[in-house]
């Protein structure tokens, strides 16, 4: 209780007395017994997949599957109750978890007087293949790879205890090839079972433990490269064997009733060959619209890999499945909507600043992110962009920042240059964009608010998300709202000091008047290819003004997924759930059971087919409703939005255009150098002393690394006066 009313004592000192809200002892109390709960199961998940290779616990397995013999699921039944059972169950109280944080979230956080590591801010690695990785990664990391080496260990173990005594060589070598092959197409089913979690962008579980979709993405390639892996050796042992046997090409087109279907194997086992082989780094980097494309061939790897298996085998991965379904049906419903751009702007560097339409009611915080197409330009292609504004900057629209980079950014470039008017007036009714939005990913809390002291290493256009941290931190200290931020420094490193324009899309003063007597703001620019300032420098930092066009947000984003209205998405993932019992069960009585149907791959397929069926007809129900009473708020809302429309478009119209003096003395500029991270990070630590430090590196690879490395070297060497540097990496690499 102490401990409650000094956090609360800590929140009032920061934003004003009132405003840290008493948190009934109820809510906590459920909260930490649903996660503990939820810990508890997927501990216990876990573990029994590292331990699924030994023989005790196949020996285990096996009297509970035999057991489920005769029961209305059979062995189906149980092998998804036990392999896939515990993510979903996880799944439901993820749901009841998020609604009861509710808006409490931030309040609730504690923050200590005294600086500590944490694992999963501190870089262990920062070179090598995975990039910059925290010591909570580097432990998963470890324990993959361990499950895998105990794997294949104790497979090879249990061939040699029980090798047959053939008469000559090269029957015991296809022997231990065909054994060897199936065991990693086993371990690599393990792995596939988290494959697809990570992978969901809006899913629960990632809510729930606040990763945002930007760092499950790292997860999801990982672990693709090590599944791809195990399933290229286990088709690469059965090819050799059967080539030895002198029946290759008969092998593989055999397509068993009973039994793996071969055939199925190889089609689904090139598609993911595909997938693996355009997702390499120099492909990617070099060809994204290659693996674009050839990565929506997922759908033919996971039909043919279940027809491959059948429904019993495919049990094991389907949980992780069934969620990325569920996820990827309601990203679809939200982006059919077309979304107004409502202002369209063309800065002297080249970058574009677009702000959309969105409802009230969308929720985001200033590290969130968006996926915006134009089918004008393609109807596949998704990309991600950082938001470069706060949710407090309106409610009624969102801002992106997009550096032209590529042909599809050059297409979009082109299309705001012809449909802008001269001197910066609202575009035309009939010159209108439109796009495809699929809404703010990110994290579930605002991590950000709980530092007091601030480190934002920006490259270039990084600097999008800390223009919406910054604006968020002074409208938050501006209405007395909870916020740690005191000191922040802001490192932004930058090419040409053309450039520097970007700071223009945020008037500071504008929003927190005289915001120097309040945060200790500095800004350190490094234009690292100019060695003296351009004549016009001292008009870098003028705002601009914007062609907002003022319009009712009929148009705006949906809110169905990303931090959509969390009991509409629970109702929705609860009842897919059940929906996909029922149909189930429905099949197992009247049709599998009765008729004995037993075809391997024809169950299998049966079993997807329930999947993605209990999601369309169940979930689209929900969403359906969900859509119509959406509908129904902005029908009731819509004069009301028109009037604040007009009064945030009056607002920015009326922007200053004087240079904003406070800002430009907080701001230092260097000519011909690079930001040199060990003199940076030692001259806070004298400044600051001993406290935490939040550090967030936005920016290409090497800044990353770069930053990583002299958290990394001062953590380990600090002196007990300074501070501990948390490393927080803001980046979408796809």
């Amino acid at each position: 209780m102490d401990e409650h009313l000094a956090h609360n004592s800590l929140l009032c000192r920061c934003v004003g007395t009132g405003f840290a809200k008493n948190i009934p002892l109820l809510v906590p109390s459920a909260k930490w017994i649903l996660k503990f709960v939820m810990w508890v199961i997927f501990i216990a998940w876990a573990a029994f997949f590292f331990l699924f290779p030994a023989k005790f616990m196949d020996d285990l397995y096996q009297k509970w599957i035999q057991a489920s013999k005769g029961t209305l699921f059979g062995e189906t039944g149980s092998a998804f109750l036990i392999f896939s059972g515990p993510i979903l169950i996880i799944a439901f109280l993820s749901i009841a978890y998020t609604i009861i944080s509710g808006e409490e979230e931030l309040h609730g956080k504690k923050t200590s007087i005294y600086p500590s590591f944490r694992l999963w801010t501190f870089p262990v690695l920062v070179d090598g293949p995975f990039g910059v990785v925290s010591a909570t990664e580097f432990i998963g990391i470890i324990l993959f790879l361990a499950f895998v080496i105990w794997a294949v260990y104790a497979y090879t173990m249990r061939i040699l205890s029980f090798m047959p005594d053939r008469p000559s060589f090269k029957p015991k070598s296809i022997f231990m090839l065909e054994f060897l092959g199936f065991r990693f197409g086993s371990i690599g089913l393990a792995c596939m079972a988290f494959l697809f979690l990570p992978v969901s962008r809006g899913s629960v579980l990632l809510r729930l433990i606040n990763i945002p979709f930007e760092h499950a993405t790292r997860y999801h390639v990982w672990l693709g490269h090590l599944t791809m892996l195990l399933f290229t050796l286990h088709g690469l042992l059965y090819v050799i064997g059967w080539a030895m046997e002198g029946r290759l090409l008969e092998k593989m087109l055999e397509w068993h009733n009973v039994g793996f279907a071969n055939l199925p194997g190889v089609i689904s086992l090139l598609a993911g060959l595909f997938m693996w082989m355009t997702s390499l780094p120099p492909v990617r980097k070099k060809y994204f619209e290659l693996f674009f494309y050839t990565h929506q061939l997922y759908v033919v790897f996971v039909i043919f890999f279940a027809l491959h298996v059948g429904d019993y085998i495919f049990s094991v991965a389907a949980g992780g499945i069934f969620l990325f379904v569920l996820d990827r049906f309601l990203r679809f419903c939200q982006s059919r909507r077309t979304v107004n751009i409502i202002s369209t702007k063309c800065l002297p560097c080249g970058t574009v600043e677009l702000v959309l339409s969105k409802p009230a009611n969308l929720q985001y915080n200033a590290l969130s992110f968006i996926f915006i197409q134009f089918r004008d330009s393609s109807w596949l292609q998704w990309h991600p962009f950082s938001v470069s504004s706060s949710p407090l900057d309106g409610k009624y629209h969102i801002s992106v920042l997009i550096k032209v980079l590529g042909e599809w950014t050059a297409k979009l470039k082109g299309k705001v240059s012809g449909s802008e008017l001269v001197k910066d007036l609202p575009i035309q009714a009939d010159a209108r964009i439109t796009a495809s939005v699929e809404e703010p990913y990110g994290h579930e809390v605002p991590y950000y608010l709980l530092y007091e002291n601030l480190i934002l290493v920006a490259g270039g256009i990084g600097l999008a998300p800390f223009l919406a941290i910054l604006s968020d931190i002074l409208h938050r200290v501006r209405e007395e709202k909870p916020c740690l931020p005191r000191n922040v420094l802001v490192v932004w490193a930058v090419k040409k000091s053309n450039e520097l324009s970007l700071l223009s899309t945020v008037d500071m003063e504008s929003i927190c008047p005289f915001f120097s007597d309040k945060i200790n703001l500095e800004i350190q620019i490094y234009v690292t290819r100019e060695s003296q300032p351009p004549l016009e420098e001292g008009h870098s930092y003028k705002p601009m003004r914007s062609s907002l066009c003022p319009m009712s947000s009929d148009n705006g984003m949906s809110v169905l997924v990303g931090t959509g209205h969390r009991i509409w998405s629970g109702v929705y993932v609860i009842s897919s759930i059940i929906g996909f019992v029922i149909l189930i069960s429905l099949l197992d009585i009247f049709y599998i059971n009765p008729f004995r149907i037993s075809t391997w791959w024809y169950k299998g397929l049966l079993l997807v087919a329930c999947m993605v069926a209990s999601v369309i007809i169940f979930g689209g129900l929900v969403v359906g409703l969900w859509h119509l009473l959406e509908q129904r708020i902005s029908v009731r809302e819509k004069c009301n939005e028109l009037k604040i429309d007009m009064m945030e478009y009056n607002e920015i119209l009326a922007l200053k255009d004087p240079i904003q003096e406070n800002l430009v003395k907080s701001i230092k500029t260097r000519y011909g150098s690079r930001p040199d991270f060990k003199e940076v990070f030692e001259s806070m630590s004298e400044r600051w002393g001993h406290v935490d430090v939040g550090v967030i590196v936005c920016g290409p690879p090497t800044l990353q690394t770069s930053v990583a490395k002299e958290i990394r070297s001062l953590n380990i060497r600090r002196a007990n006066h300074h501070p501990i540097f948390h490393f927080n990496s803001h980046s979408f690499d796809l």
